[in-house]
């Protein structure tokens, strides 16, 4: 039996393991367990329509843009080119976090680099809808100078990203 239980995915350990929690949780409160169950099914109804589009992008990535087309924009032998697609389109593409990480996950699974996916994730930070807002409170040179520094930054980081996730690259073919 421990064995069957070691071999299953992380995933599975975590749910059967919160089933286990709620269960002990029903004998010590049972009303705060049908309100906590009522709440997530209620937030699941609210969340059902984003995590449809989620899927939907996904599909769509898989079906329209094929490993090969992801290899050549945001691939290792993309260049300059690539880091521009992965500024431009974090700055463009305004989603919550939990429809871009599945995104990124297919898009890496199809071929784009770590430094580029952190290029990508820090430049979210520069919205174009919230620039307005950002003037409005903080005025146009803080907007300005802190825009700059997201975008320089999030390419440092991705410089450094990309080479520590390479030398992690080299340390499992050895």
């Amino acid at each position: 039996m421990i064995d069957k239980i070691k071999k299953l995915p992380g995933g599975v350990k975590f749910m059967l393991s919160m089933a286990v929690v709620y269960l002990i949780a029903i004998f010590v409160d049972k009303s705060f367990v049908l309100s906590s169950f009522n709440k997530f099914v209620q937030t699941l109804i609210e969340l059902l329509p984003i995590l449809v589009l989620v899927f939907g992008v996904i599909f769509i990535v898989n079906i329209f843009l094929n490993p090969e087309t992801i290899k050549k924009h945001l691939g290792h032998d993309s260049g300059l080119k690539g880091w521009f697609y992965a500024s431009l389109g974090s700055v463009l593409i305004v989603s919550p976090p939990y429809v871009i990480f599945p995104l990124l996950g297919q898009l890496k699974k199809h071929g784009m680099k770590y430094s580029l996916m952190a290029v990508f994730l820090g430049n979210r930070n520069v919205q174009p809808a919230f620039l307005p807002v950002m003037v409005y409170y903080f005025g146009l040179p803080f907007t300005v100078v802190i825009s700059v520094y997201i975008l320089i930054f999030s390419v440092l980081s991705g410089i450094v990203m990309g080479r520590v996730m390479e030398e992690n690259d080299l340390v499992k073919m050895a």
